[in-house]
């Protein structure tokens, strides 16, 4: 078995070889070509994401409001619908079906209706890490920031939620990985982001192996630089001795 990288390296109209590997004067090499799927990837994963925390924390925060049922029922119901739908489907539902029954949307992107669906769905996941944050905390915090005379939003604005979000940055790092793996999902619609660029370009090329190697490569990448992210982020804001009471303890 012979591999030719020299594959990226070639004109994508012309298959011809390009010195430098980038191609000139409007041309495009599969190198240049692969770089911009990930950017698409990494475009619409950032923006999901963005969306998610938004949605998440205050989703996450309503669902743990003291006497006030029918909000948490709503947050309930919020993370049900998102959480128990595949991702896939909902990406469909917002580019063929909810273009249908609202014309106007008939105009947006596919790429913004992709970030929207996964932005949602990644939301109700949060929605419930934020949630468990808040109550594996102890609750002589909560009863504390009400003791100081803080209304109920400055007790969750400058008492839970700081501590919630710190406790919360594991399992956040887990799901920000999977929001950029998910984002494959985006060719459905014909975002080019990576898994697109890796299928035509296969059959282009008919380099499989070195294709979907490069493009696993990069996955590889943005998930180590993640996490990596998200390790300085979590030293740099953690509280010395503080343990969650589900973890078993206070501080």
């Amino acid at each position: 078995m012979s591999w030719d990288w020299q594959v990226f390296c070639e004109d994508t109209v012309e298959r011809t070889p390009v010195a430098g590997c980038f191609g000139k004067d409007g041309g495009v090499t599969y190198l240049d070509w692969l770089l911009s799927a990930w950017g698409w990837t990494v475009s619409v994963a950032l923006l999901a994401l963005l969306i998610a925390l938004v949605l998440g924390a205050v989703v996450g925060t309503l669902r743990t409001l003291p006497d006030r049922p029918w909000i948490v029922r709503l947050g309930n119901a919020w993370v049900e619908l998102f959480r128990n739908i595949p991702l896939l489907v909902q990406i469909f539902l917002w580019y063929h079906v909810v273009p249908a029954m609202f014309p106007t949307l008939k105009s947006v992107p596919g790429f913004v209706l992709v970030v929207l669906a996964l932005g949602l769905f990644t939301s109700a996941r949060i929605a419930e890490q934020v949630r468990s944050g808040i109550q594996a905390l102890p609750r002589g915090q909560r009863h504390a920031g009400m003791a100081l005379g803080f209304t109920t939003a400055q007790t969750y604005r400058y008492v839970l939620l700081p501590m919630a979000l710190r406790i919360i940055i594991p399992p956040l790092t887990s799901e920000t990985m999977n929001i950029f793996k998910n984002s494959s999902v985006a060719f459905a619609v014909s975002v080019a982001e990576l898994t697109m660029f890796a299928m035509q370009a296969q059959e282009e090329t008919s380099r499989g192996i070195e294709v979907y190697l490069a493009v696993t490569g990069l996955y590889v990448i943005s998930a180590l630089a993640i996490n990596r992210l998200m390790a300085f982020i979590e030293r740099r804001t953690r509280v010395p001795g503080f343990i969650a009471a589900g973890a078993g303890g206070g501080h």
